[in-house]
């Protein structure tokens, strides 16, 4: 009980915040909320790491090479982890926090290690490793949502997913635009990967309701394509980002 009010009363003092009526992203938990399975709090754990390093990469990266499409990203890469603690807190799951850079999941390390060095490269280099880590997770939440029933996590995922469609197509059209190297995908499929590219709002692969929606004076702008509340539900052009300053 005490969790479902403080949920409620973060939602409805963001909808006043954002001046905006918000719907719940997660349904407010019952007596009955029921436990994840062993599978399904795993997929929460690698899924929660993975986004840390997306993070965790474009923090860095933006470091490196000051392009705005990085630091837009992280700061929505920041709302994914904070989806994936709600859903943590809800069922008791402990928070596998760790610093920038480091991952308990040994395949996550190398990747984050892999990938760091290319992006060092060049900026076109680094636009290519956000696009190749925006695939990753696509297919990774893919993968993870055939592997659980439950409503709130499948929600989560599904917005996600959502979300990293828009960043792949940041990416891809911010490397054509600084570089003019056109972006090959390595793990989507043809179809897929152009179905993404060439959707629009509300139209296009994956129509799924997006949690996401602008914060003023938080630093997520409705003019550089990040995403604020996870907690709630807002209509936006039915994707979820506005604009399109990456």
């Amino acid at each position: 009980m005490f969790k479902k009010l403080m949920i409620g009363a973060l939602v409805a003092v963001l909808a006043a915040i954002n001046g905006l009526s918000a719907i719940p992203v997660l349904a407010a938990p019952t007596a009955e909320v029921q436990s994840p399975t062993t599978g399904e709090t795993a997929g929460l754990l690698y899924m929660f790491q993975e986004e840390k390093m997306a993070r965790d990469v474009y923090d860095a990266l933006y470091v490196l090479w000051g392009q705005p499409t990085f630091q837009n990203i992280a700061l929505s890469e920041q709302v994914h982890l904070d989806a994936f603690k709600t859903l943590l807190v809800r069922y008791g799951i402990p928070d596998p926090g760790t610093a920038a850079g480091i991952f308990t999941d040994p395949t996550l390390q190398t990747l984050y290690t892999d990938l760091m060095a290319t992006g060092s490269l060049s900026l076109m280099d680094a636009l290519k490793v956000g696009a190749t880590i925006e695939e990753v997770d696509i297919t990774d939440l893919q993968s993870r949502l055939t592997q659980t029933t439950n409503a709130d996590i499948q929600m989560v995922y599904n917005n996600l997913m959502r979300g990293s469609y828009s960043h792949l197509r940041s990416f891809v059209t911010v490397l054509k635009r600084l570089t003019d190297e056109v972006y090959h995908p390595k793990y989507l499929s043809a179809d897929l990967y152009q179905s993404i590219l060439t959707s629009s709002a509300g139209k296009g692969q994956a129509k799924v309701t997006s949690a996401f929606t602008t914060r003023a004076g938080q630093g997520y702008n409705a003019s550089t394509c990040v995403p604020a509340n996870p907690m709630s539900i807002i209509s936006d052009n039915g994707m979820g980002y506005r604009g399109s300053r990456h």
